[in-house]
């Protein structure tokens, strides 16, 4: 008897509904979606490709900037191909293990991308505030470190969430009122008390976020006392504009993330609909105009863009 109950809570696959509401419409909102995924791999891939070939990119900012391409590609492909597949190929199910695969690089990119922001300000806050010290501060085995250690920390912090759910009984229905699996909504369909879940999905990894954008609000306000005490407006421009691309990226990725947590918390008017479309625009948009940022305000990146598709057009 002990055995037949056990086995009716062994979960078998999810159901993956999508965008409800719209599943008349699933087809056309694909298009949208696999034009700005397309955008986002290649320019992701252009900017890995620029950064590993051209010496002169060989620098900190730039290595950082790689990791968040890397990051932004694992965000994007956690969702999107499986989303794509839900609104043109009917692909509805989606099996626990990769239901739990997905909940967890979707979560672990979303930190990461937070730290490596948090390791940007720092690199730009060094190199503005202690110019002379730069390479002396951020040799290549200090950057390996910070990469390594800020990688550790979303992967223990993100990782119990697939135990979490893995303990989880799933004896009610299978179905997922949305276009791919997070931590939340999974656990909302167990029969279980799932508190655990709730103040640990939410908790931990929005104070992790929340101290990482302390930590920049700090960088920020110190380069900005560093950039007003120099006497020349043009080097205040200068070392403004180096800052430029970061801050807007930095814009881009928590404004829509904050205003998504506090929806989910206090929106109860806000219907779902809305909830899941803004859900895959974060997913995708950040990823596709995170290298165009880059390529259009910084002047390294845009001089290589240029030429490497003005050599293509000459051969």
């Amino acid at each position: 008897m002990v055995i037949s109950n056990l086995s009716s809570y062994s979960p078998g696959p999810f159901t993956l509904v999508g965008i409800p509401g719209l599943e008349k419409f699933h087809v056309w909102i694909g298009i949208p979606f696999f034009i700005i995924y397309i955008m986002a791999v290649m320019g992701n891939c252009i900017l890995l490709y620029l950064i590993a070939v051209e010496r002169s990119l060989h620098e900190p900012m730039f290595f950082f900037l790689s990791k968040l391409a890397v990051t932004d590609l694992i965000l994007s492909t956690a969702c999107v191909p499986k989303t794509l597949s839900l609104f043109w190929l009917g692909a509805h199910e989606i099996t626990f293990s990769g239901c739990l695969t997905q909940v967890f690089f979707i979560h672990y990119s979303s930190v990461l991308e937070s730290a490596i922001l948090m390791a940007m300000a720092f690199d730009r806050y060094v190199a503005i505030c202690s110019p002379l010290r730069y390479t002396t501060i951020l040799t290549p085995k200090t950057i390996i470190k910070i990469v390594v250690g800020v990688s550790l920390r979303s992967f223990c912090i993100i990782l119990p969430e697939v135990f979490l759910l893995k303990r989880l009984p799933f004896c009610r229905t299978h179905i997922i009122p949305h276009t791919y699996c997070e931590h939340i909504g999974v656990a909302r369909l167990a029969c279980a008390d799932i508190s655990i879940n709730i103040w640990y999905g939410f908790c931990v990894p929005i104070m992790m976020v929340i101290s990482d954008v302390i930590l920049i609000a700090i960088s920020y306000t110190l380069i900005l006392c560093a950039v007003f005490r120099l006497s020349s407006r043009e080097a205040r421009q200068k070392a403004l504009g180096t800052c430029g691309s970061h801050v807007c990226v930095i814009l881009m990725f928590y404004t829509p993330a904050f205003f998504s947590t506090l929806a989910h918390r206090f929106g109860h008017n806000v219907s779902l609909t809305f909830h899941i479309m803004f859900a895959n625009l974060y997913i995708v948009i950040p990823p596709a105009l995170n290298p165009i940022v880059y390529g259009v305000k910084t002047k390294q990146i845009r001089d290589k863009v240029i030429l490497l598709f003005s050599s293509k057009v000459t051969e």
